[in-house]
């Protein structure tokens, strides 16, 4: 009679995960529960050496707003610039974006600092309607042309910051709380 109810359980969990994927509502619950781990501090990025630091990177690209204009990856040569990778689908993704959120805001006196994040969606009308409901003033663009080869990434949330000199000095694939304070002050000092 035990394997009864344990059968009843395991179809109750999996007929509500079903309907959560399905709804489309299962990223959106990972990412909450997600971007509240990131709040306790416990992921925070690593400023570490890896095998894309110190690498050119290549500003040959070009994506478009979701309002459909024209974004050229060159217009942030000379800056330092904070690329972040992202899909709508992306529970990690959409934890850290709060998070990146509020580093912008208080790097915002800064015009040498610019944020750039790239949605990958391979369907541009999810990507749109996901940034159409949310109050980021960064700039948030799509790969409707592809990426080059400075951007490709195993998987995403991928954060990558290059320096005024055109320098990868920063990598990293998978969340983080980007908004510490150590990390606000390696931007700074770039």
């Amino acid at each position: 009679m035990n394997w009864k109810k344990e059968a009843k359980s395991w179809g109750l969990m999996f007929s509500i995960l079903a309907f959560l994927y399905f709804t489309g509502l299962l990223p959106v619950i990972q990412g909450g529960l997600q971007s509240i781990l990131l709040s306790t501090g416990l992921i925070k990025p690593k400023i570490e050496s890896n095998e894309r630091i110190g690498q050119d990177f290549d500003f040959s690209a070009q994506f478009q707003t979701f309002d459909g204009e024209p974004v050229n990856l060159e217009d942030y040569k000379g800056k330092v610039l904070l690329v972040n990778l992202w899909a709508s689908w992306c529970g990690p993704c959409r934890a850290e974006m709060p998070h990146l959120s509020d580093l912008y805001s208080s790097l915002s006196d800064r015009e040498d600092i610019t944020f750039l994040m790239i949605g990958v969606d391979n369907d541009f009308k999810k990507g749109k309607n996901f940034v159409e409901k949310k109050s980021w003033s960064f700039e948030t663009v799509h790969a409707s042309y592809g990426l080059n080869p400075s951007l490709r990434s195993e998987s995403i949330p991928t954060t990558i910051v290059v320096d005024k000199s055109g320098e990868v000095v920063f990598y990293q694939e998978g969340m983080s709380n980007f908004n510490t304070q150590e990390f606000k002050d390696f931007l700074r000092n770039l």
